[in-house]
């Protein structure tokens, strides 16, 4: 007899996992229901939209509920799908400890961050921000508390030195599939045994805006160009440069060029512009201005001239990470 499942989630990172559940790859298992955002406008047209989790969910035929918020209704519609377990990632819905209590195998969920650092809404960009040479995905059962729940099992990637947040949400997103293929069987026959985490490790991070985007050049080369990786593609960072916004793509450093003056141009003649720092010098590797494509510096430096000598404003940054819970 087939394995009772319902799934909740709104972004395309759970769909090799989804994809995987479908295709029987950790027994047999069947999708009772998926769980996910009301439709959204999006993109410049502000189109309303399906997101991908329920347009796979239509293309292979599954039933798709997009409550705006999970009341009571929802619960006893969950209790009558009588499903063994849920499987939770990146839903964005806070579950009351009734729903919580509802699956006999519980409700888990796919966080990507090694628990119990980095709980909450942009795990993935605060770790690369922060300069973690590796961060993966944590298997945790639900419980009330934001990310505090036992933790079954995790996977590992590593953080390259110019990964993006898109590099490794990608990463992230396949390292699912060797996770559940390890573990879900366990949790749907109530097998699994998770351990608690350490609350006094943990750390949290908020839903990031285009604010956390300043940049303050009078800090570590190496600091910033974390930064600007792990808030690519957003919220993104920028700079302004004769009144005009600059978006950054990606970056670089270099600890052994360096100038008394943070924020100025030292190069950009070169592949990269170089950009002095408290200690080191940045290499802006990719670039855009407003109404533009994002380039290779070299190639956006062609069509908009910046010269050695000149000073970029620094701006105060926003922290990222905080070892108390915060909220937005």
């Amino acid at each position: 007899m087939a394995s009772r499942l319902i799934f909740m989630g709104s972004d395309a990172i759970a769909l090799p996992a989804l994809n995987a559940i479908r295709d029987g790859e950790f027994g047999d298992i069947e999708i009772v229901s998926v769980y996910t955002q009301p439709d959204r406008a999006r993109g410049r047209g502000k189109k309303v939209v399906p997101n991908e989790i329920k347009s796979w969910a239509l293309e292979y035929g599954f039933e798709v509920r997009q409550p705006e918020r999970m009341r009571r209704a929802q619960r006893l519609e969950i209790e009558a799908d009588q499903p063994d377990a849920i499987l939770v990632m990146a839903y964005g819905h806070i579950l009351s400890q009734k729903l919580i209590d509802t699956p006999k195998c519980g409700i888990w969920n796919l966080h990507t961050s090694l628990l119990p650092k980095y709980r909450g809404a942009s795990p993935i960009q605060c770790a690369i921000a922060s300069g973690e040479r590796e961060t993966g995905v944590s298997l945790m059962r639900m419980v009330r508390e934001m990310d505090a729940g036992p933790v079954l099992d995790i996977e590992k990637t590593d953080i390259d030195r110019l990964d993006t947040a898109l590099d490794v949400e990608h990463r992230l997103s396949l390292a699912c599939v060797p996770l559940l293929q390890r573990n879900l069987s366990q949790v749907l026959q109530g097998e699994a045994r998770p351990q608690p985490q350490d609350g006094s490790e943990a750390s949290y991070v908020r839903k990031l805006g285009k604010e956390d985007g300043k940049l303050d050049f009078d800090v570590p080369a190496r600091s910033l160009a974390a930064r600007i990786n792990g808030l690519f593609p957003w919220p993104g960072t920028s700079f302004e440069f004769r009144s005009t916004t600059i978006k950054i793509g990606s970056a670089d450093f270099d600890e052994g060029r360096s100038s008394d003056c943070p924020g100025e141009i030292l190069a950009s003649e070169s592949d990269d512009l170089v950009v002095a720092c408290a200690e080191g010098s940045l290499l802006l590797k990719r670039l855009q201005r407003p109404g533009g494509k994002m380039l290779p510096a070299m190639e956006f430096l062609r069509g908009f001239e910046m010269s050695s000598g000149e000073k970029i404003e620094s701006f105060p940054m926003t922290n990222l990470t905080s070892t108390r819970l915060v909220e937005g």
